[in-house]
């Protein structure tokens, strides 16, 4: 996989707009966690924390820490696609524009459905964005080049990455609750319906859309 790898073919064009709207809708679906103050999903919480920390908006930490796992990416041998270098920026910027834009919510009344909005619209920009087949997002890259070098499972090594950013970003200051809980159970069904949902047709498919052969693919059928 490289940048400029996938930039062809007849679906191009719907390809590209998924994978833009997709990473749009996440950063939106992150603000929304944000402002429903009852807990952020795994990395959200390690960016806030270390944007406690920093003085930095929570967005351009996200672009950082994007940045600074795809530079881990290097000793591991994985290579960027589009939608790798895409994901750094676009979430972050995303994510900062929809906090400017939506403001701080008290009582449970608004906090529990946006809590509940941003957990499915996570889900549906998970499935657009993957779907896109670009390449993976930073931190997906980092668990699947792991878990082809320690030769571990996806699911052991996705599961230790989780745990050390939840636990690092909590004791920075990051909000951990009951949305961190219902976004673990939830996002994993939720991304896998709407990637079959939003597949696009491969070009030996014969027009049958099916779930994209890439690392967040088979993340997501384990």
């Amino acid at each position: 996989m490289s940048i400029a790898s996938g930039l062809h073919g007849r679906h191009l064009t719907r390809r590209l707009v998924q994978l833009y709207v997709g990473l749009t809708l996440y950063g939106v679906s992150s603000a929304l966690l944000v402002r429903s103050g009852l807990g952020l999903e795994p990395w959200g919480v390690l960016h806030q924390g270390l944007a406690e920390k920093t003085g930095l908006t929570i967005g351009v930490v996200s672009i950082v820490v994007g940045a600074v796992v795809l530079l881990l990416w290097i000793p591991i041998r994985q290579r960027p696609g589009l939608g790798t270098v895409s994901n750094v920026f676009v979430i972050g910027l995303a994510m900062d524009g929809t906090l400017a834009l939506v403001p701080e919510v008290h009582g449970l009344t608004g906090r529990i459905p946006l809590l509940a909005g941003g957990i499915v619209l996570n889900g549906v920009a998970t499935g657009l964005y993957i779907a896109a087949r670009f390449g993976p997002g930073p931190r997906d890259g980092l668990m699947t080049g792991l878990h082809r070098l320690t030769g571990r499972s996806i699911r052991l090594v996705r599961t230790a990455i989780e745990v050390a950013v939840v636990a690092t970003g909590f004791l920075l200051g990051g909000s951990v609750g009951v949305g961190t809980v219902l976004y673990a159970l939830a996002i994993g069904p939720l991304a896998q319906f709407f990637l079959r949902w939003f597949a696009v047709p491969e070009p030996d498919s014969g027009g049958t859309a099916v779930a994209p052969a890439t690392p967040e693919g088979a993340i997501l059928r384990r």
